[in-house]
């Protein structure tokens, strides 16, 4: 670590030391319980419920689990007469004599409880409880996704889609509450990845892998600081159960075309050891259909209409695997790790019109571009984590080791026919072959440190250093049977130093925790081509400030006060300066120049009865990166690049209320309306001044009318909306699944039709100076899928639940679906 970030980390910690040491003064009674569970044998009893009950009414107060040494604990637990209930599956439940937290009696530990083995055998069991579809937590929604037929055949972004609050625009940009900028997590580890790679690795995703999506709007300090609309984590299933057991999962689906996907999930279990493993396999033949309209003003004010058709047929092979092993050392310290990847294939095949003349009826000359590219894209990661919990009461430090490498490759060639109006030839067709190999090389490390300091005070603090290199070459030929010329070779490389600091502080009726982070960025970006991108270095170090005020007024009325400041940094490939033809009039390129974006978050939220929730919202955006499409007057040629606008103020409202309608029918709405509003002086020779108000809905049905089955249903609808420079035309869309367990719920069905009235589409509009264009796309969205899981090996027993220690890896590299 260089110096400088040494003295401020140093001075960080003393400052945020300083603040809370007023945080230490104790602030009444709060005890610490525990005990030890044995079975009929006298041998520990791991892995058992224990419930702290209000010894008056037994109304519930904590909850643990008991180690590999049968020891439960509870923390915090205040003045007052409680009980523990204990509970496994196959034995009784049993309850310890009542108990006193007072001040004589601060730290208590209970008699040891012996559990007798259940009468009836497990098989008689019949669990009924079930985690609703969303979910709302004190600082996050959760989508359990694990058990919805709405997972079926579908793969992660096809689930992310249907989240509360997340669309997917065009281009696979992610959005939250109508922002972008959204930070995608897998298992709580960053993805470094660009829209377009980052949809390949959610769409290689099975859906049937996905325990749960969090989206969490105001992340704390202890998260990279990237992300200025919040994060969304994919958590995938983790092995659960003693012995050897598993899944087969195959399914088949129709929309336009077939597609199928087979996924293996492997877990075993024995002593100190877990190792687990998966591997999915789908292949998606697709296809779209892409309308753009121009008009185009020249020097002189005449005025050129171009209207362009695109079909685009699109075939993926996806396949995505994953291994890895926990291992407890001891009691206190486990180590791990886990392999990662996926290698696929796409072949793209687009039959492009574009009609030239005085308007968008009559045409004056016809180019036809007949494209073909075939890109593959492979990924490797592997990490290695340790976790050692030095004591009971709750120190714990946990190191991570991370590297990933990208390896994406695309081979496209263009050949553009041109006609008049009669159909004669214009002149001789044109070819350009393009060869664009990329390789991305990511290595981090982190460290987090937990440590209690009183019963009520609580530090976190942690490091983590990044390093991400990207390469990449474009090669080019105007000539087909010419050889390649390399055009454009660009290299990007970029160092984050990271170092945070947390304090969580309990009183009576409130929480309090604040943090800082600090992020130290060097970068820099050189290029070999025409464009004279040459050296651009930047060095920058930023603080990220985070606060969050719970208040408990009563037992159905708590609110939540949270403040974060974000960063964006430019995507990997919106820097890169390479201009991409798809046709001779239509053009894309990166911008070198890029600044960072920073957002100031705001959020304030009610929660009524622990399940309705209602939301405030305010954040403010500086630099805000955006896609700006431009128009060349001269040679009337369209491109698209990015650009940064100077502000962006956001305001959202959101409400979320489930309900019950009758014992087998529960539902939920989920609501939001929010205002973007984007500013920006000598934006293309204009200044920039436009924002509207939008909305978004979204409700799920679940309908459970006879035992082993399960039905959803989800309907969506987003209004039309300003983002930058465009307009966006509203969408809307419904879905419905179906599913049936039996044989013991080894063997699950499920069958599902997403877009059932096939109304789901993106269309934009962008008017500003002199650029005129309307664009219209048309995905195949109505699929109907059916899919066959058979569970199979050991599921009676549950074991420990390992949760890895690496909290930040990925969100921010390129490849295309």
């Amino acid at each position: 670590m260089k110096p400088i970030i040494r003295k401020i980390y140093f001075i960080v910690l003393l400052a945020l030391g300083t603040t809370f040491s007023a945080f230490a003064q104790p602030a009444g009674v709060s005890g610490h319980v525990s005990g030890t569970l044995l079975d009929e044998q006298g041998k520990p009893m791991m892995f058992a419920t224990a419930s702290l009950l209000n010894a008056k009414d037994s109304t519930l107060v904590k909850g643990a689990i008991s180690n590999e040494n049968g020891v439960y604990s509870f923390e915090h637990v205040k003045e007052g007469n409680y009980i523990v209930k204990v509970s496994t599956v196959g034995y009784q439940n049993a309850v310890s004599q009542p108990f006193t937290i007072n001040q004589s009696s601060e730290d208590v530990d209970l008699p040891k409880i012996t559990m007798q083995p259940a009468n009836h055998s497990l098989n008689a069991v019949n669990v009924t409880a079930a985690k609703p579809l969303i979910e709302r937590k004190t600082d996050r929604t959760v989508m359990n996704v694990e058990g919805s037929p709405l997972a079926a055949g579908n793969s992660a972004m096809d689930i992310l889609e249907r989240a509360p609050g997340v669309s997917v625009d065009k281009d696979d940009n992610i959005s939250l509450k109508g922002k972008q900028g959204v930070t995608v997590m897998l298992n709580g580890k960053l993805t470094y990845l660009t829209a377009a790679q980052l949809a390949t690795l959610l769409r290689s995703t099975d859906g049937n892998t996905i325990s749960s999506i969090e989206i969490i709007t105001n992340p704390s300090a202890k998260y990279d600081a990237a992300g200025n609309s919040g994060i969304i984590n994919i958590k995938l299933k983790k092995n659960k159960q003693i012995g050897t057991n598993g899944s087969l999962t195959a399914g088949t689906g129709y929309g336009a075309y077939w597609k199928d996907n087979q996924t293996l999930q492997l877990n075993h279990k024995e002593g100190n050891l877990n190792i687990f493993g998966s591997f999915s396999h789908n292949d998606n033949k697709r296809i779209q259909d892409i309308g753009i309209k121009r008009v185009i003003t020249d020097s002189t004010g005449a005025v050129t209409y171009f209207r362009q058709t695109t079909p685009l047929l699109e075939s993926d092979h996806n396949n995505s695997y994953r291994l890895g092993a926990d291992y407890d050392l001891s009691s206190k310290n486990t180590i791990g790790f886990v392999i990662n990847g996926y290698f696929n294939t796409e072949l793209d095949g687009i039959d492009n019109h574009t009609y030239i003349g005085p308007n968008f009826t009559q045409a004056d000359s016809t180019l036809r571009t007949v494209s073909s590219i075939n890109q593959t894209y492979n990924n490797f990661a592997v990490n290695l984590n340790d976790t050692y919990k030095i004591d009971t009461a709750g120190q714990e430090l946990s190191a991570d080791l991370d590297y990933s490498k990208f390896n994406n490759n695309a081979m496209s060639q263009y050949v553009t026919d041109y006609y008049l109006a009669n159909g004669s030839i214009q002149h001789p067709e044109s070819f350009l072959g393009n060869l664009t190999p990329s390789v991305i090389d990511i290595h981090t490390a982190k460290a987090d440190y937990t440590k209690p300091i009183t019963k009520s005070l609580k530090m976190e603090a942690g490091v983590k250093f990044s390093d991400v290199k990207t390469d990449n070459n474009l090669t080019e030929k105007t000539i087909a049977t010419d050889p390649y010329i390399s055009t454009n070779h660009f290299i990007y490389d970029e160092k984050i130093d990271a170092g945070y600091i947390n304090f969580n502080r309990d009183f009576k009726s409130y929480s309090v925790q604040a943090g800082l982070r600090a992020e130290y960025t060097s970068s820099l970006a050189n290029g070999d081509s025409s464009n004279v991108v040459s050296n651009i270095p930047r060095h920058y170090l930023d603080f990220f400030p985070s606060l969050f005020i719970n208040h408990t007024i009563n037992d159905k009325n708590e609110i939540n006060f949270s403040y974060s400041r974000r960063i964006d940094r430019p995507q990997y490939d919106n820097l890169n300066p390479f201009v991409f033809h798809i046709d001779p009039y239509t053009y894309q390129k990166g911008n070198p120049y890029l600044q960072p974006q920073y957002t100031n978050n705001f959020e304030l939220n009610y929660t009524y009865n622990k399940s309705i929730t209602l939301t405030l919202g305010y954040s403010r955006t500086t630099n805000v990166i955006t896609e700006v499409p431009g128009t060349d007057p001269a040679t009337k040629v369209s491109f698209i690049t990015q650009a940064n606008l100077q502000v962006q103020n956001a305001y959202n409202a959101n409400l979320y209320a489930p309900y019950t309608i009758a014992k087998w029918w529960e539902g939920n709405i989920n609501a939001t309306a929010f205002y973007l509003g984007f500013k920006s002086n000598g934006l293309e020779g204009g200044n920039l001044d436009r924002g509207q108000l939008a909305y978004n809905l979204r409700t799920t049905q679940t309908f459970t009318p006879v035992s082993g089955y399960k039905a959803e249903l989800t309907a969506n609808y987003q209004s039309d909306l300003t983002y930058g420079l465009y307009d966006v035309k509203p969408r809307y869309s419904m879905d419905a699944g179906i599913s049936h367990s039996f044989a013991q719920k080894k063997f699950n069905v499920k069958l599902s039709m997403s877009d059932i009235f096939n109304t789901l589409r993106n269309d934009v509009n962008s008017n500003y100076q002199s650029t005129v264009l309307f664009i219209t796309q048309k995905r195949e969205s109505r699929i109907t899928r059916l899919t066959i899981t058979y569970n199979f090996g050991n599921n009676k027993i549950k074991a420990r639940e390992h949760q890895s220690g690496a909290d930040d890896l990925k969100g921010r590299v390129k490849g295309a679906n």
